[in-house]
């Protein structure tokens, strides 16, 4: 009860934002029920004269609500499928990772980013947009108004790649599989992963749809790595600063433990798709419902006037993966 009456207003206005959100990015998957959600927050928070009571609740949502998304979106990760059918994309994935995550830093000492939206930016690019930048959110500490500036680099860079990647795949005269890896290897969002490669499969009579989820999927698993790396380095930093001894214990992120051990699960144990679909809609669902959180902890006027950069970024790590990915395609002779 104590839980209900601290949290209870807050959870509920998310929740009131998360729904209608869901319901136009299932109409608009382009853009996505996370994208809405946060936009709705934003606007929502600009006229409600008092927010303490909702306060709370918020900021559980855009904390505890999103790592608990992370965990159920491991229901959907078999790893002997994934890996077995995803190991031919393997270079190419390795290698656009890299290459958004070196651009992420050359700019962020060149233009002196913040660090946690060069870290977003760079790992939402190269690996899984929201999903990525919802779990290493909570690792490097970023603030609410970082991840909702990060998620809206994201958001415009997936809309054009989602109109543009198709087109430019028949002029450079990809096949259907070259189609299907530069698809689930440049484009960050599975979402618009298979609005470009629905829109391919529409145009040239194909089935390339499977294929670039797959890959796509593949390009997920990145996220044990790199949220691991993200939260030794911070730990070591930290303790370096303080001149205490680094502790693996304090500095490890759980839920991307728990989010493994959903992953070992459905591989062993070979969960059904019965299982597993409802618990990959509720991880979307948290994200969009967590997304409204941050919305609602976000002031849109500075998110605009401070967004020049971290635009840069996200369209020089999206050209440097797109060139990457096809280069690489090229050098393996699958073009």
């Amino acid at each position: 009860m104590i839980f209900v009456k601290k949290n209870g207003a807050g959870l509920l206005l998310c929740l009131a934002i998360a729904v209608p959100s869901w319901c136009l990015g299932q109409a608009v998957p382009v853009i996505g029920g996370p994208v809405f959600a946060i936009l709705i927050g934003m606007i929502l928070t600009l006229v409600l004269t008092k927010k303490g009571p909702f306060l709370a609740g918020v900021n559980y949502t855009s904390k505890k609500i999103l790592q608990a998304a992370v965990v159920f979106l491991g229901f959907g990760m078999n790893l002997t499928e994934i890996l077995a059918k995803g190991r031919q994309s393997l270079p190419i994935i390795i290698s656009t990772i890299a290459t958004s995550l070196i651009i992420a830093f050359i700019l962020f000492k060149a233009l002196k980013l913040s660090t946690n939206n060069a870290v977003l930016v760079g790992v939402g690019s190269s690996i899984c947009g929201g999903s990525a930048i919802a779990a290493t959110a909570p690792v490097i500490e970023a603030s609410d108004e970082e991840v909702a500036q990060s998620i809206s680099v994201i958001f415009l860079f997936n809309v054009l790649a989602a109109l543009i990647f198709p087109t430019l795949g028949g002029i450079l005269g990809l096949s259907n599989e070259g189609f299907g890896l530069f698809a689930g290897t440049a484009i960050n969002d599975t979402s618009s992963v298979t609005a470009a490669a629905t829109a391919w499969d529409g145009i040239h009579g194909s089935n390339t749809l499977e294929a670039a989820a797959i890959v796509k999927m593949t390009r997920t698993l990145a996220i044990i790595p790199i949220t691991l790396a993200l939260a030794i380095y911070r730990g070591r930093k930290a303790n370096s600063s303080e001149g205490s001894t680094f502790s693996l214990k304090r500095s490890f992120p759980f839920f991307v433990l728990f989010f493994i051990l959903a992953s070992v699960v459905t591989t062993v144990f070979q969960l059904p798709a019965e299982v597993t679909a409802p618990l990959k809609e509720l991880s979307k669902f948290l994200i969009v419902m967590a997304m409204a959180a941050i919305g609602l902890n976000t002031n849109i006027v500075k998110l605009v006037r401070t967004g020049g950069k971290p635009i840069f970024t996200g369209f020089c790590c999206w050209v440097g993966i797109s060139l990457v990915s096809l280069g690489m395609q090229h050098v393996l002779g699958i073009w």
